[in-house]
Order: structure tokens, then C-alpha cells, then sequence
């Protein structure tokens, strides 16, 4: 260990550009042993580990480091698997340059240990040597609920079932994993890798309902009937709009409506064809990760070009450094500073442009955020046959939620008790995005954890 001085982060390699924008393989090789414990000697195993403390999950980082380090994969397996229900997943989607990477003490000077594609490979390298996470079975009498089977439902069913309590999960699409599944691109996340991660939850005992709507296919008072507690998870799917004229245009897209879309087209499902973007202007309206996903998207589709609307700088971008460098090496436009004023209509009543005016930031707001000003007289147009709004997502409210004492905020988030990770109405937990809002896979994760500690608390005490 500590041995930064003579060592240097290196990176996860990538496939080529030219090859990687021709298919919706994932971009990132896996590191070898070797790289994996060079880089994991770098770590000089902090007093107060910055990388730990960083990490909502709050993963035992530098113990795996160690592990790899001394060539103690099944330790470093066990050690990776405790906190966090699905590390592989973790070290691919996690923006490791805002969380743990962030934080790394080498960051001063020396590059901070490349702790994202470690993670990754110790799950990956493990589960190719035979070891899986450890599932004891059910060993209860108590039964719960899961509506919802993105991130924070898989990893609450994951801690529910390793204390040996029956969990049936409720599901309205064809297959399990939510956001991960048809939300973020396989070049991302291969579906292969989440698709394990749910076999392994049925092997533990997980009773996996698909295609079934709740409050549709089911009631919720039949589901709370038949279970000792219930875990909401239904994320949060309703398109935040941008509030200008012309946003309802036919050709003017949800960012999750297109994503989900390709992804049914990956899998060879049906999708609407008006989601093929080749030969097409393509104009995205924001600067988190999933606009980076759709613009990378739209490059694989074959769009004729793909331009990014931003409405302050790079370094203001809430996405991932790394994505957006993904998106810059495979040939997508940013337009920086820039806001959206109106989408332009044709004869059509179809987007044709979006008109924009040039903004600058200056003073910052009580947040410590500049402020964004608008240049007047700095109006333009960009031409675009369709657009995407990638400007997050609000929960949406199903009325079986008001209609069982489980209230919301102003915005459509689940109102909770932070101790207990309780609604408003006893025995029904939750969390996730349909608590946050569009936020985090990992604290996705952390919340379904949580959520699952106190309700092993409520039940076997």
C-alpha cells in the first residue's frame, strides 16, 4: 500500500470510438488483477477515509482496497457485497468524481485512486470464481411487499431476504430493474448484469410479479392484506417541462420516453418507430447524466447530428464529468450558455428549431451557485427535426397512495419519517425517487436499505 509516489491512477481502457458508436455494447473494459491491486497500492488507507465517508452507502472502500491489494479476492468480495446490493452496478453508473473519487486524498497532486472500476471488477472477477453474496433463505413467517423493482426496491427485497424474510415484488414492465433496465443504455449497463442480480434475488427466495400494475392489475388494500409491510419504490417518471411555447409539439420528446423506446428496440421488443433518429437533427434540452445518455443514444441511432443545450457552463453540468467526456469523444455538439426561449413550429405544427439567447453567470445566490443571466439581444436559432427534454422528473402520484393515508409534498414526493424510512401510514415504507425525486441510483440504494433495516426491526423485535 501507499504506494502513490511511484504508481499512477490509471483508468478503465475503452473500446474505440469508431467501433463503440456502432453498437450498444458497454465502452469500458474490466481491469485485470493486476491492474486492479496496482492501483488498490495507491491507497495509503486514510485514518478518516474521505472515500468511505463520501459514498452514501457508505462502502468499505479502503478494507477492499486492502483485500485487492493483498490478492484477497473473496474477502474483497464479501467486504464489497456487505454494504451495497449491487456493487458491479455501482462501480459502472455511480458518478465516481462527485462521490468517492471525489473525495480521495490523492486527489491533491497524485490522482485519486480509480476506485469505480475496482469495485467493478471484484463482483465481476468474484462471480466468475464461483463466489456469490450469501442468502440463508426464508427463515421467517413475515412477508412484504415491494411495488417497484428499480434500485431502491431491488436493494430493499436484497437485505429483506438475507434476514430470511419472503418478499414478493410487483412490477408494471415486461422485466425487473426499472431505471436500470430501461432508463440507462446498455453501453452503460449491460442488462445482462442486472438480469443476474434478480435471478440471484429469485434463487434467495424473491417472488417476482411482472407486468402487474398496481392499483390497475391489483389493489393495494389486496397486497397490504396479504403482507406484513409494504416498500414503495416507483421511482419518479413524470417529465419535469421546460415552460415555453412550442414544448408540445409532436416531435418534442420525454428523455425516458426515448431511452425506453431504444431499450425495447435492443431487446427486439415493439416500439414506436417514431423514435428512430437516423439522418435526423437531434437538439437536447439539458446537462445531467440522462441527457448525456440520450445524446449518445441518438449518435448510435444514427442521427444526422446531435447538439446539447446548456444553459450554463461544462463545469456547472450536474452530470458526470466521465459522461460527458464520453459524449464529447463520440461527436456530440454542446452549445454552452445558452437557454431555450421558444421551440420554432413549422406548417406542420412541428418543431423545427429552438430559438435560445445566450446567458452569463454572475453573483452567487445564497447557495453559494452563480446566478444565470440573459444576454438580451443574443437571440438565435437551432435547427433541430426533433427534441429531447432531459430536465429531470418529478414522482408521479398514483391515487392508491392519497387513497391509503400515504401523503405527498407540494411536488409529488412521498412524505417519510427519516428515522424509520415510514409514510404517513404504518407499515408502508419507502424511498428512492418517488421520495427525492429524480436522483442517484445510489441513494436509491441506500434508501431501499435503510427502509429494510427498520422494517426488519418492526417485525422481528
Amino acid at each position: 500500500m501507499r504506494e502513490f509516489l511511484t504508481i499512477e491512477r490509471i483508468e478503465a481502457s475503452k473500446r474505440l470510438v469508431v467501433e463503440r458508436t456502432r453498437d450498444f455494447g458497454e465502452i469500458y473494459d474490466l481491469f485485470s488483477a493486476n491492474d486492479a491491486a496496482s492501483q488498490s497500492d495507491r491507497c495509503i488507507q486514510c485514518g478518516d477515509p474521505f472515500c468511505l465517508n463520501k459514498c452514501p452507502l457508505h462502502n468499505y472502500i479502503p478494507q477492499w482496497l486492502k483485500a485487492v491489494s493483498e490478492r484477497d479476492l473473496e474477502f474483497a468480495f464479501k467486504l464489497s457485497n456487505e454494504p451495497s446490493p449491487f456493487p458491479e452496478v455501482m462501480g459502472r453508473v455511480c458518478p465516481h468524481d462527485r462521490l468517492c473519487e471525489g473525495d480521495c486524498t490523492l486527489n491533491d497532486g497524485h490522482g485519486a485512486i480509480t476506485i469505480g472500476s475496482i469495485e467493478t471488477h471484484i463482483t465481476e472477477e468474484g462471480f466468475r470464481q464461483g463466489f456469490k453474496p450469501a442468502f440463508g433463505g426464508i427463515t421467517t413467517n413475515k412477508k412484504v411487499a415491494v411495488i417497484g423493482s428499480g434500485p431502491a426496491g431491488l436493494s430493499c427485497a436484497t437485505y429483506l431476504l438475507r434476514a430470511g424474510i419472503a418478499v414478493t415484488m410487483y412490477e408494471r414492465a415486461d422485466r425487473a430493474g426499472g431505471l436500470l433496465t430501461y432508463g440507462i443504455p446498455n453501453f452503460k449497463l449491460d442488462k445482462k448484469i442486472v438480469d443476474r442480480r434478480v435471478k440471484l434475488l429469485q434463487e434467495a427466495g424473491l417472488h417476482l410479479v411482472l407486468n402487474c400494475e398496481v392499483g390497475k392489475d391489483i389493489s393495494f388494500e389486496e397486497i397490504a392484506d396479504a403482507h406484513d409491510a409494504i416498500f414503495i419504490g416507483i421511482g419518479a417518471t413524470k417529465a419535469k417541462k421546460a415552460g415555453i411555447s412550442g414544448e408540445q409539439a409532436p416531435n418534442v420528446y420525454a428523455a425516458m420516453d426515448y431511452l425506453t423506446a431504444i431499450q425495447r428496440k435492443n431487446f427486439k421488443l415493439s416500439y414506436e418507430k417514431k423514435f428512430d433518429f437516423k439522418d435526423l437533427n437531434v437538439v437536447v434540452i439539458g446537462g445531467g447524466d440522462t441527457a448525456m445518455d440520450c445524446l449518445r443514444t441518438a449518435k448510435r441511432e444514427g442521427a444526422r447530428s446531435v447538439t446539447c443545450l446548456y444553459r450554463r457552463d461544462a463545469y456547472n453540468m450536474p452530470g458526470s464529468q466521465k459522461e460527458y467526456k464520453n459524449a464529447m469523444e463520440e461527436g456530440v455538439d454542446f452549445m454552452f450558455n445558452v437557454a431555450p426561449k421558444e421551440i420554432i413550429l413549422g406548417d406542420n405544427a412541428q418543431a423545427v428549431s429552438v430559438e435560445v439567447i445566450k446567458t452569463a453567470l454572475g453573483a452567487k445566490d445564497e447557495s453559494g451557485r452563480q446566478k444565470m443571466e440573459e444576454i438580451k439581444g443574443s437571440e438565435m436559432r437551432i435547427k433541430a427535426d426533433v427534441v429531447i427534454m432531459a430536465l429531470g422528473f418529478d414522482p408521479a402520484t398514483p391515487s392508491f397512495l392519497a387513497e391509503n393515508g400515504i401523503e405527498t409534498n407540494n411536488w409529488g414526493g412521498v412524505l417519510l419519517n427519516p428515522a424509520t424510512n415510514e409514510t404517513t401510514t404504518s407499515g408502508i415504507y419507502a424511498g428512492g425517487d418517488c421520495f427525492r425525486g429524480a436522483d442517484l441510483v445510489v441513494n436509491a440504494a441506500f434508501d431501499g436499505r435503510e427502509a429494510a433495516k427498520n422494517i426488519i426491526k418492526s417485525l422481528l423485535r
